[in-house]
């Protein structure tokens, strides 16, 4: 009898689990579940631009590498 109530909110915990993941944004549509691009990765694009931008407002780069990265990327076009 024990083993039997301990599956049963066992199933009741996963299927809210299971609701709210759905409901909150658990699944993914197929726009954000397709690999990006090459275009997206930045490779020929502006938007590896757009990455070293956010990559020296965060602090993770100088702005000496920034403007040396920034060059090569346009030179390279």
């Amino acid at each position: 009898m024990a083993v039997f109530m301990v599956l049963f909110w066992a199933l009741v915990i996963a299927g809210i689990v299971a609701l709210v993941r759905y409901v909150g944004g658990g699944h993914r549509d197929r726009e954000s579940a397709r690999p990006p691009s090459s275009d997206e990765r930045g490779w020929g694009s502006r938007r590896a631009e757009e990455l070293l931008a956010e990559r020296f407002a965060r602090g993770e780069i100088e702005e000496d590498e920034y403007k040396r990265r920034l060059a090569l990327l346009r030179e390279h076009r």
